[in-house]
């Protein structure tokens, strides 16, 4: 009699435990690259219809003031990883040179990835896509908490590689063939285009293998469908415990690389350069859509958070990814450069149909993530807070008072509707709830709250140390 008392017991333990571990929410964040503030349905684009992403938007929240940590890829993504500031720890690279096979940049191993604090509570970690975190092998996302990790490890890849079969492709090139019209040549058959805006297409497959974990693999589907249909296999195999997934697309970064399906679709754009950008955010959505689509069919959706992203502001004039109605673009600290769309999903937990205005930064994910999963965070630990009570409108105040922004020789910093920018040596001032397009500077007209910005933002830059190389350890 005795032993079965225990044994239930034990059971019964075991049931409880099972049960809290089932509570736990999974996390998905789909990231996407160089995807500008104005080019979502819900963000009121009426071109590119984008209804499986602009469904997150209705089903949650729409973030409106939403930012990420730079306005560059790398060192957006080492922000959202580690959950602090980039430059905290010296983060003031991009692109790790493609020439440089086993270059020493790359996340250090003192920062601890929002994988790792995942693990730590019981959750299964998944990366699939682009990491630009590190190419060499020790900055492997499986050294760095993944469990699985499909994509590659540079700032971006061909979606197909050459003979670029299925695809219409357009790269920059400098200077053109022979041939060429209105700064654009054609193939005879026109599947291949090149111009000559900005410099030439970067070499982005060389020394930028696919991945499996850290076997190289050949990889022949058009990669936004790839990643798709790896993030559905991951929340199959994942589905019975709580899982962690980081689905970060190259999505709509350069090369552009249009599928064939998808230009006919976009065919009443008359412009190719606009309509393979529009192929492949249609692409996208439509990959969006199948993940949303297997997380209701397996009924997770409700046990779900989701957060949709992009890592920085649209590269207008290489993409024609618009920022409206914003100013500046990629690599620049106006609000174009760094306020992105940012949706966020938790039926059942956070109130549909939402349009939250205070500023939230990509930081913030690192913070939500480990609160759902049952983890204590100290300050230094994150630079995020928890977005949650925030959305349930269990808070009413301002998730955070100030914002910062460092990277190279420019730089931002934001206090309530206050915001200075550095660009090309000059610093501004904006009032961004009178002038969103920062259109006036008030630096003259506001000399004292000119003064208190850059003195808050130069005390915060005066703690950030110099990046240096890891060096690999013995």
């Amino acid at each position: 009699m005795k032993l079965n008392f225990y044994l239930l017991a034990a059971m019964l333990c075991f049931m409880s435990a099972v049960s809290a571990e089932q509570k736990k929410p999974n996390i998905v964040i789909l990231f996407v690259d160089d995807l500008g503030y104005g080019e979502l349905g819900c963000q009121g684009n009426s071109e590119i219809p984008t209804p499986h992403i602009d469904s997150i938007a209705e089903n949650g929240v729409r973030c409106t003031s939403g930012y990420v940590t730079a306005p560059v890829c790398s060192p957006s993504r080492a922000g959202l990883m580690s959950g602090r500031h980039q430059s905290r720890f010296g983060w003031d690279i991009n692109v790790m040179p493609h020439t440089v096979p086993h270059s020493g940049f790359g996340i250090p191993a003192s920062e601890t990835t929002i994988a790792e604090r995942m693990k730590e509570a019981g959750y299964r970690t998944g990366l699939i896509g682009k990491w630009h975190l590190g190419s060499r092998k020790d900055f492997n996302p499986v050294h760095h908490g993944f469990d699985y990790f499909f994509g590659f490890a540079h700032e971006g890849r061909y979606f197909v590689r050459p003979p670029y079969q299925g695809v219409t492709t357009l790269l920059r090139k400098k200077p053109l063939p022979k041939g060429a019209r209105n700064n654009r040549w054609y193939s005879p058959e026109k599947k291949l285009i090149y111009h000559d805006i900005l410099r030439n297409e970067p070499l982005y497959d060389l020394n930028n293998p696919m991945l499996r974990g850290e076997e190289v693999v050949e990889e022949k589907r058009y990669l936004t469908d790839a990643f798709t249909d790896e993030a559905i296999k991951f929340i199959d195999r994942e589905k019975e415990k709580p899982f962690f997934l980081f689905l970060s697309y190259n999505a709509v970064h350069s090369p552009l690389q249009g599928a064939d399906a998808y230009m006919e679709k976009m065919k009443h754009i008359p412009d190719i350069h606009r309509r393979i950008f529009a192929a492949m955010l249609a692409n996208l959505d439509d990959s969006i859509g199948a993940v949303l689509e297997k997380l209701r069919k397996e009924k997770l959706e409700e046990n779900t958070l989701i957060f949709f992203l992009s890592d920085n502001g649209g590269p207008t004039k290489e993409l024609t990814s618009s920022n409206s109605p914003l100013k500046g673009f990629k690599g620049q600290f106006f609000e174009g450069g760094i306020r992105v769309p940012f949706l966020a999903q938790w039926k059942g937990t956070i109130p549909p149909g939402q349009t939250y205005k205070h500023p939230v930064t990509s930081l913030d994910l690192y913070a939500t993530a480990a609160a759902q999963a049952g983890l204590k965070l100290t300050p230094k630990d994150t630079d995020g807070v928890d977005l949650v009570p925030f959305l349930k409108k269990e808070k009413t105040d301002a998730p955070h008072k100030q914002l910062f922004w460092d990277f190279k020789a420019d730089g931002a910093f934001r206090e309530g509707d206050w915001k200075i920018v550095k660009f090309r040596g000059k610093w501004y001032l904006y009032n961004l709830a009178k002038d969103i397009s920062e259109e006036n500077d008030l630096s003259v007209q506001e000399p004292e709250k000119f003064k208190d910005l850059l003195a808050k933002w130069t005390a915060i830059r005066e703690t950030m140390p110099a990046y240096k190389p890891v060096k690999k350890k013995k």
